[in-house]
């Protein structure tokens, strides 16, 4: 059987940081960063908040919805790339809040795309299991704990946030119809964080020089971003034999709100068809694609049978797109 959507839970930070804030920080006027980046606002989590407690919010809050048991999940994936600590897997760390027990849980690092990443991973593992067997996935990130807030290219695009699914099978013809991996691990110096892995210690001189923050190539990223999100997009859609016109509604990852507005308007894609969460929680990262699909379906639910067509792309680089048919 195909795998679907069944329930999806959200959760922001309550501090807002606005366009103002950034400003102190950087000297760039607000005007400069709402006019450049179309985000207003975004949420910061308090120093004692980790990833696997945003999480813990977003996956709580399906479960309080759901009449379904938490006996039933089997497992537990989250997508991150500001996990609690080197290890174990924040997904670990996240079950044992949870109380969920003798069941699987690991992350998955593809940055921005890892929300996709661990989606696909999911409808594989799915297939081998119990039609009544569902699996938690998790896109959540504290992107705060990396930023340097005197740099405006950066400071002034990326929130704290998570998000998470609730998978399971669902009738044929319903759930994921075409699904698309990509990574351009060539470019994998267009974005990152230097310092804290094997190649670069966290050490003092890793401080001073800035090298545990984040750095990214804006110019380099959009490029990429625009170029790769198109061909990965119109090879799902061929695979299903659908053109836009037939998505009703279209789930990016929240990069920043010009690019998606350019990114809509090149491929033709109406407005109305497009949520945004960007301008109000700027780039929740791994977490961007479930919150705004929890926003958008508080906003106006999708039918049954109507086309969702999710697209990301992340630090690697990596890309993704799925299309999945609503039930």
């Amino acid at each position: 059987m195909p795998m679907g959507i069944l329930r999806v839970g959200a959760h922001v930070p309550t501090d807002v940081i606005d366009n103002a804030r950034i400003a102190e920080w950087t000297g760039a006027p607000a005007e400069w960063v709402t006019e450049r980046t179309g985000i207003l606002e975004r949420r910061y989590a308090g120093a004692d908040t980790t990833t696997s407690s945003l999480a813990a919010h977003a996956v709580r809050q399906i479960l309080d919805e759901s009449q379904d048991s938490a006996e039933r999940i089997r497992g537990l994936i989250v997508a991150t790339c500001t996990p609690d600590v080197p290890q174990p897997a924040t997904a670990a760390i996240l079950q044992d809040r949870l109380g969920l027990r003798d069941v699987m849980a690991f992350d998955v690092n593809a940055v921005c795309s890892g929300f996709l990443y661990g989606l696909t991973l999911a409808e594989g593992l799915l297939n081998g299991m119990d039609r009544q067997d569902q699996l938690l996935l998790v896109g959540a990130d504290k992107f705060s704990t990396i930023m340097d807030r005197a740099d405006r290219r950066t400071v002034s695009l990326f929130g704290d946030g998570a998000g998470a699914v609730l998978l399971g099978h669902v009738p044929d013809g319903y759930g994921v119809l075409a699904s698309r991996l990509v990574s351009n691990g060539e470019l994998h110096h267009y974005v990152g964080v230097e310092a804290g892995g094997t190649r670069a210690p966290l050490d003092e001189a890793a401080h001073t020089a800035g090298d545990h923050l984040l750095r990214m190539d804006g110019r380099a990223v959009k490029e990429y971003a625009i170029s790769t999100m198109r061909k990965l997009i119109e090879q799902v859609l061929d695979e299903t034999g659908l053109a836009v016109q037939d998505i009703d509604r279209f789930v990016f990852h929240q990069a920043n709100t010009r690019l998606l507005e350019f990114f809509a308007s090149d491929l033709g894609i109406p407005p109305d068809r497009v949520p945004l969460t960007a301008p109000r929680w700027g780039n929740t990262a791994g977490a961007s694609i479930p919150l705004t699909l929890r926003a958008s379906l508080d906003e106006r639910p999708v039918e049954r049978g109507g086309h969702v067509l999710f697209a990301a792309v992340g630090g690697g680089m990596t890309a993704a797109a799925t299309i999945l048919r609503w039930y």
